[in-house]
C-alpha cells in the first residue's frame, strides 16, 4: 500500500483473548488475583471486564485445554498489559499479585508509563502500568517521544506508596 493511514483518535485496544489450559485456574487469577470482574463464563470460554465494560480479557479452552505454553523462541504473545487510572491502584493490584505468591519478572519507569512484568498461569506475559501525565511524557527536541527503560524494585514502589 502506498498511502498512509492513521487510526483515528479514539482507537484503543479493546481486549485480549487468550487461549488457556485450565479455564477455572485463568478466572482465577484475572479476577481473584487482578480484580477484573467475570461477566460471561460459557462451558469452555469466559469474558472479565474492568469498570462495568463488557469485556477487557477473554479466555477459552477451544483449542488448549489441558495444553503446555509455546516454547521459548516461539511467535505469539508477548504480553498482554492492563492500564490502571492511577499509583494508588497499581499498588494495590501488586500487592494482590506478591500476597498470591505470584513472582515479578522486572519493573521499569519508561518515562511515559510505569510497569510492571509478571505471567499468569498459563505462562502468558502480563503487563499492570500506569501512564504518566502526557504532560509530562519526555520528548526530544523535535518533539518526539524519549521512552526509557529504567529498571526498579517492586518492593521499593510499594513501601514508597502510601496504599493499606
Amino acid at each position: 500500500m502506498t498511502d498512509t493511514f492513521v487510526a483515528p483518535i479514539g482507537t484503543c485496544v479493546g481486549h485480549v483473548h487468550l487461549r488457556v489450559a485450565d479455564l477455572d485456574r485463568a478466572i482465577a487469577f484475572y479476577r481473584d488475583v487482578l480484580g477484573f470482574t467475570l461477566n460471561v463464563r460459557w462451558e469452555n470460554a469466559a469474558f472479565l471486564g474492568a469498570g462495568g465494560y463488557h469485556h477487557h480479557i477473554g479466555l477459552n479452552t477451544w483449542e488448549s485445554e489441558g495444553a503446555t505454553p509455546p516454547p521459548p523462541g516461539h511467535t505469539g504473545l508477548f504480553h498482554a498489559a492492563f492500564l490502571y487510572p492511577d499509583r494508588k491502584a497499581l499498588v494495590a493490584v501488586l500487592k494482590r499479585v506478591g500476597a498470591a505468591g505470584i513472582p515479578f519478572d522486572g519493573a521499569a519507569h519508561h518515562g511515559v508509563s510505569t510497569a510492571v512484568y509478571l505471567r499468569d498461569p498459563d505462562g502468558n506475559g502480563v503487563e499492570l502500568y500506569l501512564d504518566m501525565p502526557e504532560e509530562q511524557w519526555p520528548r526530544d527536541a523535535e518533539g518526539g517521544l524519549v521512552v526509557s527503560n529504567q529498571r526498579f524494585s517492586v518492593d521499593d514502589y510499594i513501601a514508597e506508596t502510601n496504599v493499606p
